[in-house]
């Protein structure tokens, strides 16, 4: 293996990862010599016998390690974006390694000890200290040997269910896909849809990540739409039992740490710091979602001429919608076309306010030929760092969409940054690639998660760009959503496009007037998801569920968001964010960010909108410090005051 590309720095521009060069046969000696030697490396900073410094010590943690990260970097990128049989192999067998190789660092007891006798009168210097700090507590470096001994096994079995939870959830999006054979039950998609849907002279429409599926917003047979929707709320019912036993689990192990469940364990170290912060904030958000979804319901029901069940939700709230604000979410599809978005909309936002562009590299490429990737400029011709996009679903990456780094900003290694957006949009079978106003808000949000990644400006990988709080983490990329529909940098992107014509004026005007209909149906939807993962947390040491359905029902009951024709956006068995994707005890994160994005919405209009002055603002004071200051500080030191919940309220029309 003495060409093992994982063995020295990437010779690439930027140190992107050479995933030309990468086999699957790399992975696995490349992840035991990386931990192998980080391990050493953490042995000889615990054994120095020169008296604890933050250089020889915090900075040496920091250095250490660099065989893995580059493994582990590009192994799960490609391992969520296109995996394979090979890879799911490696990754059952790496996680719980993984999960015992970080055990062996923070429950290092001689490393603990100089950790704590460090110091450092340089603020970044010493705020990455408390991370250390914080981050070897709560793993349990402080208590006994027993003690630690049983917090490694259920680090170790939380890791392989976890695997074996997303893995499944992959599987089964794929296995409980629709499948028709006439295509007559697809009216309501149109031709180019159809066509994509195509496969082995059956259609097959794949299951998105999230309860309410795209196609019922137009599927006509209603009989169909159900179909879809039984699919989609009871894939994966094997993940129920997982779930359980991972929320048992983790509970145990809040306990063992000195919490008295894991929300209290994950909050703690987030923004909101207590589980009634996040209690009172969702509260002021319930009762009005509720009677706003009640509402919206009888005006379906109406529509409908019968009693609309969550199938029919999404068809006839399109109807009402249509008929309210004479709004077709269709008819802007002509203009959204995937690469003017990108370049004319996103790109082109990005340089009115921060003064980036954006050259594609066509000699740079990632781990499938959907992959581009750009080079990014700060205005004075100064080298920022790459952006990749894989905009495309196939069966071999996960649902949703997402920002991970590559590579991570810092000055301790001189390093600019990677990062990359996955999306899933459905690919045509020929033609443009045409984009939901959704999908579009998607390509937006996900952009401002790469925006605070590729601004970083720090010196340790610890806090580098988006290395923050959970429930900070949002706000950013929610932040970007409001330029999708700003007018200078819709008119310069949403065009026709085989006309080229401009999206007609009242489109847009109808597109506003409805932005704040179904918002009933959207916040408690979410709302639902968010309360559902706080009752799987909030179990008691030692309490066990044996009925996980049962138990998700008597949970949304209790928190009086239960509204029938309304699921959660995720159920228990493919929420694969609590169980599989690190927001357990954080779902909350979204609304929390979104207080956050509100106000700063509201502070780019009242100072100008779209304008340098602006942008190099919130670049400045938040963008680019990363989690190097406590995230609320770089709130305040942006907008110059505390967070108000008011503007939210009033933008989901909830006041």
């Amino acid at each position: 293996m003495a060409g093992n590309p994982f063995f020295a720095p990437s010779s690439l521009p930027y140190e992107l990862p050479p995933f030309a060069e990468i086999r699957e046969e790399h992975y696995l000696p490349a992840f035991e010599r990386g931990m192998a030697e980080q391990l050493a490396e953490v042995d000889a900073i615990a054994g120095n016998s020169e008296p604890p410094t933050f250089d020889n010590t915090i900075a040496a943690l920091e250095r250490s390690g660099r065989i893995l990260d580059r493994t582990a970097t590009a192994f799960f990128t490609v391992a969520a974006s296109n995996t394979s049989d090979g890879i799911m192999e490696i990754e059952k067998e790496i996680s719980p390694q993984l999960t015992r190789h970080m055990d062996a660092i923070r429950l290092n007891r001689a490393l603990w000890a100089r950790i704590k006798q460090v110091s450092s009168a340089d603020p970044e210097e010493s705020w990455l200290l408390e991370k250390y700090r914080d981050d070897f507590i709560r793993a349990g470096a402080d208590l006994s040997e027993p003690e630690q001994d049983r917090l490694r096994e259920l680090n170790e079995e939380l890791s392989k269910l976890s695997t074996e939870f997303a893995q499944s959830l992959l599987k089964a999006s794929t296995e409980s896909a629709l499948v028709v054979e006439d295509p007559k039950e697809l009216d309501g998609f149109d031709q180019a849809k159809i066509e994509s849907l195509l496969k082995d002279g059956k259609y097959v429409l794949p299951l998105l990540n999230f309860t309410d599926q795209p196609g019922l917003a137009q599927l006509t047979d209603r009989e169909v739409r159900r179909r879809l929707y039984e699919l989609s709320v009871g894939r994966a019912p094997g993940n129920f039992r997982l779930a359980a036993r991972m929320a048992a689990l983790r509970a145990e192990r809040a306990a063992l740490l000195g919490f008295p469940n894991h929300a209290a364990y994950v909050v703690a170290d987030q923004t909101a710091k207590t589980v009634e912060a996040v209690e009172e904030m969702l509260g002021q958000l319930v009762g009005p979602a509720v009677r706003n979804a009640r509402k919206e319901a009888e005006e379906l029901t109406a529509q409908a001429g019968f009693e609309v069940e969550p199938w029919d939700w999404s068809y006839y709230s399109e109807k009402v919608r249509q008929a309210r604000y004479d709004f077709d979410a269709g008819a802007m599809r002509p203009y959204f076309e995937l690469n003017r978005v990108y370049r004319d909309g996103i790109f082109f936002a990005a340089e009115k306010l921060y003064g980036v562009t954006f050259t594609e590299r066509p000699d740079l490429g990632g781990y499938h030929p959907d992959v581009t990737v750009f080079e990014v400029f700060n205005e004075d011709g100064s080298r920022l760092g790459l952006f990749v996009l894989d905009p495309y679903a196939r069966a071999t990456k996960r649902g949703g969409a997402w920002m991970n780094n590559l590579v991570d900003q810092s000055f301790l290694f001189g390093l600019r940054p990677v990062v990359i957006n996955n999306l899933n949009v459905t690919k045509p079978a020929s033609g443009p690639t045409l984009l939901t106003y959704d999908e579009v808000n998607t390509a937006f949000h996900e952009f401002g998660h790469a925006l605070h990644g590729l601004f970083s400006q720090v010196r340790f990988p610890r806090v580098s760009g988006t290395s923050v709080p959970r429930d900070f983490v949002e706000y950013p990329s929610q932040v970007n959503e409001m330029w999708t529909t700003w007018p200078e940098v819709l008119a310069n992107y949403a065009k026709h496009h085989e006309t080229g014509e401009p999206m007609p004026a009242e489109l847009v005007e109808k597109l506003q007037a409805a932005e704040k209909f179904n918002q009933g149906f959207k916040t408690v939807e979410y709302l639902a998801a968010t309360l559902l993962d706080w009752a799987w947390h909030r179990l008691a040491p030692g309490e066990t569920v044996d009925d996980p359905e049962a138990f998700e029902a008597a949970a949304l009951e209790a928190a009086q968001i239960a509204v029938p024709q309304v699921r959660p956006r995720y159920r228990t068995n493919y929420f694969a964010h609590i169980f599989s994707g690190g927001y357990s005890a954080g779902y909350y994160s979204y609304i929390w960010s979104e207080v956050l994005d509100a106000e700063s919405v509201e502070w780019f209009k009242e100072n100008g909108g779209l304008t340098r002055a602006n942008g190099d603002h919130f670049r400045r004071e938040l963008l680019s410090r990363g989690g190097s200051l406590d995230p609320l500080t770089a709130f305040r030191n942006f907008r110059g005051r505390e967070p108000s919940i008011q503007p939210l309220l009033a933008r989901r029309g909830l006041d």
